[in-house]
């Protein structure tokens, strides 16, 4: 069972991370100088969820020190970044 909860956390974490910036965009709306820092907090939510994860739940990240558990949720944090830009740039209207 234990093997499932890892191949979980990373996927995971990428929707929490995901979700928790949308909603941070909803609230603050559409600013410029915002944009620039979302894959720094991507990053830095990912790095507290991997935490909270290996701290409090530790069968389900995929590692045994504390150090690759903040290198998952950074990594994580940036894929949600990433899949947001996906998600943009396939569901953007064609101008030309």
């Amino acid at each position: 069972m234990e093997q499932y909860l890892e191949l979980i956390s990373i996927p995971a974490i990428v929707i929490f991370v995901y979700l928790t910036i949308d909603i941070i965009k909803s609230i603050v709306g559409d600013r410029e100088g915002f944009k620039r820092f979302l894959p720094l907090l991507a990053a830095a939510l990912g790095i507290l969820a991997g935490l909270i994860s290996y701290l409090f739940i530790p069968q389900v990240v995929p590692t045994d020190n504390i150090f690759m558990a903040i290198i998952i949720g950074a990594a994580s944090g940036l894929t949600a970044t990433g899949t947001n830009q996906i998600i943009k740039q396939l569901t953007k209207k064609n101008d030309g």
